[in-house]
């Protein structure tokens, strides 16, 4: 869908009474700038100021400005993360036009954050080296011995997406303890961890041999966006995560806050990211004609996991990844 199309779908309003809105996010560069582009357009008297950073790296500035806000909304991140902000006192209660639109498993029960996106983890290769067959179909694969060096790795404590699947390998082994000697294994095979999801993906350009971990859309977003030659791979019993959206607590330009986002969660604005970032909506209003027909065939096996558990645990479990795996002697 063209830029002109969709601010034309959600039309122009009138000017709220205060110019700015302040967006934290881990969306990338790509969504950043489409977003103020297409959101000023719609609303040319109030500046978007946007800021990227990753899932982890918003919380804990968040966290930091509780006593002076300076954000407005956090517009992604696994919804673990959101939990855990929730229960901090982190986060304002919103009511959006569609919440009945997704199931209580996409939503806060008291409005304190709501669901956006279905994101599965894959297995992300560069299509210059190796086809869909040639790479490891499952996670246990990855600690096959001829894949020892060849796997590079986002960074994972500032990372949601790391982080979700440092705990998603832990629930899935026998014990707390052998998902951590999993994860021991897989550290020992990687051969580097990149800084952000950009260096991570111009790293994979330039050593064609390299696979990782990361997001499903991302494989799709650069590929088709980017012309990066990447591809993926689902294993079965994946972890899908749902990445949401809040407004925080005390956010200095609350009106322009809802504005936005409503902007951002609309049909036509999410049949937008699906077509353009490969974002998956939670919403079960959305019309599947407006959406890319690789979402309807691709098939995903999910991973069963109790979300609230995980968002109590992900913490002591990233404490024990960084002693016990990455500054294991």
């Amino acid at each position: 869908m063209k830029r002109l199309g969709l601010v034309l779908l959600l039309g122009l309003a009138s000017c709220s009474s205060k110019d700015v809105v302040v967006v934290y996010s881990p969306h990338g560069p790509d969504v950043g700038k489409d977003y103020e582009a297409l959101f000023e357009a719609a609303y040319p008297d109030i500046d978007l100021r946007w800021l990227d950073m990753g899932s982890q790296e918003v919380y804990n500035r968040i966290s930091a400005e509780r006593r002076r806000p300076a954000c407005d909304v956090w517009w992604g991140a696994p919804s673990t993360m959101f939990m855990q902000a929730a229960r901090a006192g982190l986060l304002g209660a919103y009511t959006p036009s569609w919440a009945g639109a997704v199931g209580p498993g996409y939503k806060d029960e008291d409005g304190l954050w709501y669901g956006m996106y279905d994101t599965p983890l894959a297995i992300m290769f560069n299509t210059r080296h190796y086809t869909r067959g040639q790479v490891p179909h499952s996670w246990d694969e990855l600690l096959d011995p001829a894949w020892d060096g060849l796997i590079t790795m986002r960074k994972p404590l500032p990372s949601g997406t790391m982080r979700t699947f440092i705990g998603a390998m832990i629930l899935r082994a026998e014990s707390e303890d052998e998902g951590i000697a999993w994860l021991r294994r897989l550290h020992l095979a990687t051969e580097k961890y990149n800084e952000s999801p950009q260096t991570l993906f111009d790293h994979m350009k330039r050593n064609e041999d390299l696979i990782t971990v990361w997001i499903m859309p991302d494989a799709v977003l650069q590929r088709e966006r980017n012309g990066y030659p990447f591809d993926f791979w689902l294993p079965k019993q994946t972890p899908v995560l749902t990445e949401a959206i809040a407004i925080v607590k005390g956010a200095p330009h609350r009106e322009n806050a809802e504005l936005f986002y409503e902007f951002a969660t609309s049909p036509e604005a999410l049949a937008h990211q699906a077509a353009e970032y490969a974002k998956i909506p939670t919403r079960t209003d959305i019309d599947p004609a407006t959406l890319p027909q690789w979402m309807a065939d691709q098939e995903v096996d999910a991973m069963a996991i109790d979300w609230d558990l995980f968002a109590q645990k992900e913490q002591a479990w990233c404490d024990r990844w960084e002693k016990e795996v990455y500054n294991a002697p």
